[in-house]
C-alpha cells in the first residue's frame, strides 16, 4: 500500500514542475520586469529627480505661517498716579493670554551663486543617475543573454553526447557480433565498452549541466528555480562587421551610459566648486511679515483685542571670520572635480579597452566558427568511411573508435564556438553602450 502511495505521489510531483517556453526576446522581456537590481537603480533615479526638485526649490519663495499662545503671570499694570486723581491712571493693562499669528515671506536675492550651483549640480546629479540606471540595464541583458546561450549550449552538448551515447553502443553491438564470430578478440570488446563508460559519465556531467544552467538562468530573470525553461531561438550568427575599430571606439565613447554618466558627475562636481565658493559673498534676502496678535505690541496702549501689522524689508549676512570654514569647503570641491575628472578619462581608457577586447574576441569566434563547420563536415565523411571499412573488414576497430572520438569533438566544439560567437557579440554591444 505504501509503494502504491509512493507511486501515485512521484507523477504528481514531477508534472507540478512549471515548464516555460522562453525566446531570447521573452527571456530578456521577463529580466528586466523581474531584476531587483534594476528595481534599485531606477528608484535611485527617481529618488535623484526628486532631490534636484528639492534643491532648486530653494530658489523659490518660501512661505510660512506661525501661531502662538503664551500665558503669562500676573503683574502690575503700568499706571500713572496724577495729582488730581484719587486712583492711578492705567496706562497699559495687563494681558495675561496672549495669541500671535504670523505669516513669513522670504525671497533669497543674492547668495554668491550658491544655490543656481547647488541646483545645477543636483539636476547632473539625477541625469547620471538615470544613465547609471542605462548601465545596469545593459549589463542585465548582456547577464540574460550569456545565461540564455549558456543554457542552449548545454542543451546542444547533451544532444550530441546522447549521439555518441546511442552510436557507441550500435558499435558495441557490432563487435559483440564479431567476437562470437570469432572475428575480434575480448579486447576489442573492451576497448569500446571502456569508451562508452567515458561517454555516460560525459553523459550524466552534460544532464547536471543543463540543470545548473537552467537554474542559473531562471535565478537571473526571477523565476522559480525549478522552472523547466524550453528555448525557442536558435543561434544567428552575427553578419559581417563593416565597421573599424575605430569607428567602434568612437560609437563607444559617444553612447556608452556608464560614461554619460561620469561626464555628467564631472559637472556636478564643477557646480559644486562654484557653490562651495559661495562662502565668500554676502547672503542678500527679500522678506516680509504679516502679523495678526492679541495684544499687537506694537499698538500702544495695549488693548486686549487682535490687530493686525506688518513690515517688508532686505537682509544681508556675510561671514567675516570663520575659521576658514569657507576655503576647506572649496579644497574639498576642487578635490572632488579632480577626482571626477580623474574617473572619467580611467573610464574611456577603459571603455576603449574593453571594445577593442571585444570586438577582437568576437573576429577570432567567427573564424573559430568557420573551422569547427568544416572539422565536422570532415569527421563525418571519416566516420562514414571509417564504418564501411569497419563492416567491410577493412578498418580497424581501434580506427574506428578514434572516428568516432573525432566526431563527438568536432561536434562539440562546433557547438561552443558557435555560442561563443553569440555571447561575444553580445559583449561587443555591451561595450559599445548598446542593447541590440
Amino acid at each position: 500500500m505504501k509503494k502504491l502511495l509512493l507511486l501515485a505521489f512521484i507523477p504528481t510531483f514531477i508534472f507540478s514542475q512549471e515548464k516555460k517556453s522562453l525566446s531570447i526576446e521573452e527571456a530578456i522581456q521577463i529580466g528586466i520586469d523581474q531584476s531587483k537590481q534594476l528595481h534599485i537603480s531606477e528608484m535611485r533615479a527617481v529618488a535623484s529627480d526628486a532631490k534636484s526638485s528639492e534643491v532648486n526649490a530653494n530658489r523659490l519663495p518660501s512661505v510660512k505661517v506661525q501661531a502662538s499662545y503664551t500665558r503669562l503671570s500676573d503683574v502690575y499694570p503700568f499706571a500713572v498716579q496724577l495729582p488730581s486723581m484719587l486712583q492711578p491712571v492705567v496706562i497699559s493693562p495687563v494681558v495675561l493670554d496672549q495669541y500671535t499669528t504670523r505669516l513669513a515671506l522670504q525671497q533669497p536675492l543674492f547668495t554668491g551663486f550658491k544655490l543656481s550651483k547647488s541646483a545645477e549640480a543636483a539636476e547632473y546629479s539625477a541625469k547620471a543617475a538615470h544613465f547609471d540606471f542605462e548601465k545596469d540595464r545593459t549589463e542585465t541583458i548582456f547577464n540574460i543573454k550569456a545565461a540564455y546561450w549558456n543554457l542552449y549550449r548545454a542543451n546542444q552538448v547533451e544532444q550530441v553526447i546522447n549521439e555518441n551515447v546511442l552510436q557507441m553502443n550500435a558499435h558495441l553491438v557490432d563487435v559483440k557480433n564479431m567476437l562470437e564470430q570469432g572475428l575480434v578478440t575480448k579486447n576489442e570488446v573492451l576497448k569500446v565498452e571502456l569508451q562508452l563508460s567515458n561517454s555516460e559519465i560525459a553523459q550524466i556531467d552534460a544532464v547536471n549541466n543543463v540543470k545548473l544552467s537552467m537554474m542559473n538562468l531562471n535565478n537571473i530573470i526571477g523565476i522559480p528555480l525549478d522552472t523547466e525553461v524550453q528555448l525557442n531561438s536558435m543561434i544567428k550568427l552575427p553578419g559581417e562587421e563593416v565597421q573599424t575599430i575605430e569607428n567602434l571606439n568612437h560609437i563607444a565613447l559617444g553612447d556608452r551610459p556608464d560614461l554619460k554618466s561620469a561626464e555628467n558627475r564631472f559637472r556636478a562636481a564643477d557646480a559644486s566648486v562654484t557653490a562651495a565658493n559661495s562662502g565668500w559673498y554676502p547672503q542678500i534676502n527679500l522678506f516680509s511679515n504679516y502679523y495678526y496678535s492679541k495684544p499687537n505690541l506694537r499698538y500702544q496702549p495695549t488693548k486686549d483685542e487682535f490687530k493686525d501689522t506688518w513690515d517688508v524689508g532686505v537682509s544681508l549676512s556675510w561671514d567675516i571670520w570663520n575659521w576658514g570654514m569657507t576655503k576647506h569647503q572649496s579644497d574639498q570641491a576642487k578635490a572632488q572635480l579632480s577626482q571626477a575628472k580623474y574617473a572619467e578619462d580611467q573610464l574611456k581608457d577603459m571603455v576603449v579597452l574593453e571594445v577593442n577586447q571585444s570586438y577582437l574576441t568576437l573576429a577570432q569566434s567567427k573564424k573559430k566558427v568557420d573551422i569547427a563547420r568544416q572539422s565536422v563536415e570532415q569527421a563525418e565523411e571519416n566516420y562514414r568511411i571509417t564504418k564501411s571499412k569497419f563492416t567491410n573488414g577493412t578498418a580497424t576497430n581501434t580506427e574506428l573508435l578514434d572516428a568516432e572520438v573525432a566526431l563527438l569533438q568536432s561536434k562539440l566544439n562546433h557547438t561552443t564556438s558557435l555560442v561563443d560567437s553569440e555571447i561575444a557579440y553580445a559583449k561587443l554591444l555591451k561595450a559599445l553602450g548598446k542593447e541590440n
